[in-house]
């Protein structure tokens, strides 16, 4: 399903990526990543771009989507040879995103000749200036900044003719709706428009129906996403979580763990409490520097911390592929949260475990969540560590009454209500 098999090889003259109208230089580019066939939500979506048609995709993180965008864009600048001009605008909640997908861009474009820049708050904005000195032909950007930079007329964006909104949920999520509406109304309306997106909720659906002419509508399933992931479900206490988590990242089965916690307190509080457990870990969120969250990824990526601990905001940025486990320390408050943060495992064709907490007053979230999912997650006991096949939950914890569930806390929600603070946007952009 991946197309991440990392066997160096000559540069194909015809074969599954050449079949899709790539030229040359991105073929051997490809080459060199060691890419051998398109992944489904790529082979779908790439002839579409290519033809210049507006698209509308969902596809999780680890499906390839970036590529999916990346690649025919990549071509289609090449094509049309516009040097000197900004043409590829790349829209993206979080800094980690946008420098992946930045990353992502001069990999595959390396042998095209094309300047492409990234610009992302948190840092100073200096470099950022050189680099869009340089009259990039594609510049992937936060909100934030880049309305700071047009604010100060650093950029202009009437020369942007094909403009992407990557998850463009979690982007609505953050409360970034009002900074997306000023920067569209600043990118000429004759231009091709792609949204990719985790999930369709109806605010991204009508946002769609109003900015993206007769789009092409591709989705990768569910089921194709999570197939790899061996999940379970740990009914815990809430003073039994910390204890219960050390003994399963002690056990000797976890290679490289993602820990997610609801809040950012909650992940500097799980992480501290790792270290003085003797278990090297980090915390990654939206309050942390830039040269803080560089430094825990690049750790985490490297093997010296094994174990990160994040929130949904911060996790989207995350591309490691030898995740072994994922462990929701809180449960997320959808179906899509939780197979999205599942998906950080089983990447690239390979196989993972997500073991999810659950407290008492968190089983209305698993309800909602098995709902979501139309099946349950298997129940198990954790012995030491390691997973175990135990009981049916009981029926009082399996299926609550509705007037029993808790009521949900969405932290993202107070940017939605009376704008976002300069503290909050800060932490964003």
């Amino acid at each position: 399903m991946h197309s991440t098999d990392r066997r160096p090889s000559a540069a194909p003259s015809d074969g599954p990526f050449a079949a899709l109208g790539l030229s040359k230089p991105i073929l051997r580019a490809l080459a060199d990543e060691g890419y051998t066939a398109p992944t489904p939500i790529q082979a779908d979506a790439i002839p579409h771009v290519l033809a210049g048609r507006d698209l509308l995709a969902s596809a999780q993180t680890g499906t390839g989507k970036t590529a999916a965008f990346v690649l025919p864009l990549l071509e289609r600048l090449g094509e049309r040879a516009a040097r000197g001009q900004l043409r590829v605008l790349v829209l993206s909640p979080t800094r980690e995103l946008a420098a992946q997908i930045a990353e992502r861009a001069g990999a595959y474009g390396r042998h095209l000749g094309l300047e492409h820049a990234v610009v992302f708050g948190g840092v100073s904005q200096y470099r950022q200036e050189r680099a869009l000195a340089r009259r990039p032909a594609m510049l992937v950007a936060t909100p934030g900044r880049l309305l700071d930079l047009m604010g100060q007329g650093i950029v202009r964006l009437d020369t942007v003719d094909m403009l992407v909104l990557d998850e463009a949920d979690r982007m609505l999520d953050m409360g970034f709706l009002p900074d997306v509406r000023r920067i569209i109304s600043a990118v000429p309306t004759e231009r091709q428009t792609l949204f990719f997106s985790a999930t369709m909720p109806g605010d991204v659906v009508r946002l769609a129906q109003r900015i993206l002419r007769d789009p092409v509508r591709v989705a990768v399933a569910r089921s194709e996403e999570t197939a790899e992931v061996d999940q379970s479900i740990c009914f815990v206490s809430g003073s039994e979580k910390r204890a219960t988590l050390e003994r399963c990242l002690t056990s000797g089965e976890v290679e490289r763990a993602i820990v997610f916690t609801r809040t950012k307190r909650g992940a500097n509080r799980v992480a501290e409490q790792l270290l003085r457990a003797g278990i090297h870990a980090a915390a990654i969120h939206g309050n942390k520097s830039q040269g803080a969250r560089e430094r825990a990824l690049e750790g985490f990526r490297r093997g010296r911390t094994p174990v990160l601990v994040a929130t949904d905001v911060a996790a989207r940025g995350i591309d490691v592929r030898d995740v072994s486990h994922v462990f929701n320390y809180d449960l997320p408050d959808s179906a899509d949260s939780y197979v999205h943060r599942i998906g950080r495992t089983a990447r690239a064709g390979r196989t993972g475990k997500a073991i999810s907490f659950c407290d008492a007053r968190e089983r209305a979230l698993l309800f909602d969540i098995e709902r979501g999912l139309r099946r349950r997650i298997p129940v198990v006991s954790l012995v030491s560590g390691r997973a175990e096949p135990a009981a049916a939950a009981p029926a009082e914890q399996a299926d609550p009454a509705p007037e029993s569930r808790p009521r949900r806390v969405d932290p993202s929600k107070s940017y939605r209500r009376g704008g976002r603070s300069g503290r909050a946007r800060a932490a964003f952009r």
